[in-house]
């Protein structure tokens, strides 16, 4: 791919696709500004360059023009963590929009408004991203958490004008492609969370590269639905997803490490109620919402052997006490060891439990990417850096 640090951006027009998803939007829904600490690297390197910066990015899922999903608070924090200098445009394309970035100096920065405000953008629409392009000299990357997405602002843009990875998108690539080619031994990877159908090729593949795979969360309980070990009353498209789990995952690997005993609740959650207990005791009413604590000591145990943990995916329903435990005791195991490993999370909820727990400096790289992250691991190509690629070798055919 291109190098963005090669090229002169002095008094050129860059447009900077982020991925501000789940960032505050409001007092009553601060979030966490980490997506927008980590793309201050690419638009400070830009800025000391003398570009004249256009920050896009979507929030949300949008069904109109909601202005409680608007860009707005991403541009204040902007201003905030960079010093000023940056200006809300309250639209995305159009004569306005052109006005406005007309009128921009160099080191001048705007934040255009939601792009999913246009349906365009989801439906990767031609017209719609020759638009965006036709804003700027040159398009710049750095959304790694859209780059699994194939939409006219990640895979469209990159058709009509010179584009480049961002700082953070070449980070993200280079540390993750060093974990999966050339890990420290042994290499721990977790996998957690829900969506076991998006998962069965990332836990395949990890199961080759790892030494050990521990699995939590709902992906756990499916596979041991599909293993027999718990007994469950199911849906039929829940019995055609486990038969899908059989098939692409080796359930008997002896690296790959289930539960063997969980927190348990009722399934509507209409009482107050959980126990612990080996999880082929579950009871058809109950549900398994947290790995108990012989399995948080197994894991642990084997934690402590580790160089190099891939974490993707909670191991429980953090969110509700008292099933937060297993997911918060490992987060603090693998900061407690942080000096002797080198470790890797991603994924939203996988964040949030850490930041919650305020470690996020004992761990040595969080991805801005979930589904994203996954993807790149299973060893899909990424729409979104595929686009890059492309554009890079289109313009060294040229040259």
């Amino acid at each position: 791919m291109n190098n963005l640090r090669n090229i002169n951006v002095k008094g050129r027009k860059v447009l900077v696709r982020c991925d501000f998803n789940s960032v505050p939007v409001s007092p009553d829904n601060p979030g966490s500004d980490f997506k927008i600490k980590k793309v201050i690297p690419t638009l400070t390197h830009l800025r000391e360059g003398g570009a004249k910066i256009i920050v896009i990015s979507h929030l949300g899922r949008p069904k109109n023009r909601e202005q409680e999903l608007s860009m707005r608070p991403v541009a204040k924090r902007l201003w905030e963590l960079l010093g000023g200098n940056v200006k809300f445009v309250n639209d995305t394309i159009g004569k306005g929009v052109e006005k406005e970035i007309n009128a921009m100096k160099e080191g001048d920065m705007v934040v255009l408004e939601n792009l999913r405000f246009y349906k365009e953008e989801k439906e990767n629409d031609e017209k719609f991203a020759r638009e965006l392009a036709k804003l700027a000299d040159i398009f710049v990357q750095d959304g790694f958490g859209v780059c699994h997405r194939v939409q006219a602002s990640v895979v469209g843009i990159p058709k009509f004008i010179p584009s480049y990875p961002g700082l953070l998108l070449e980070e993200e690539i280079r540390v993750l492609s060093d974990v999966l080619v050339n890990p420290e031994k042994p290499l721990v990877s977790i996998i957690g969370g829900a969506k076991i159908l998006t998962k069965t090729r990332v836990i395949e593949r990890l199961t080759d590269k790892s030494d050990y795979v521990l699995l939590g969360g709902k992906i756990a309980n499916s596979i041991l639905v599909a293993k027999g070990i718990c007994i469950k009353d199911l849906m039929s498209n829940e019995e055609e997803d486990l038969r899908e789990v059989a098939k692409g995952i080796n359930l008997t690997s002896p690296k790959l490490h289930l539960p063997i005993d969980g927190v348990m609740a009722l399934s509507n959650f209409e009482e107050e109620y959980s126990r612990v207990g080996a999880v082929g005791t579950v009871r058809r009413e109950e549900g398994i919402y947290d790995v108990g604590p012989e399995t948080i000591e197994k894991f642990k145990l084997i934690l402590s052997e580790a160089k190099t943990i891939i974490w993707n995916g909670p191991l429980g329903f953090f969110e509700k006490k008292p099933f937060d435990k297993g997911t918060n005791e490992i987060a603090k195991m693998i900061g407690q060891i942080n000096s002797q490993v080198f470790s890797v999370v991603g994924g939203g909820e996988t964040v949030e439990a850490i930041q919650n727990l305020k470690i996020e400096n004992q761990f040595d790289f969080i991805s801005t990417g979930g589904g994203a992250m996954l993807d790149f691991i299973a060893g899909k190509d990424l729409p979104g850096i595929v686009a890059l690629e492309e554009n890079s070798k289109k313009k060294n055919d040229e040259d």
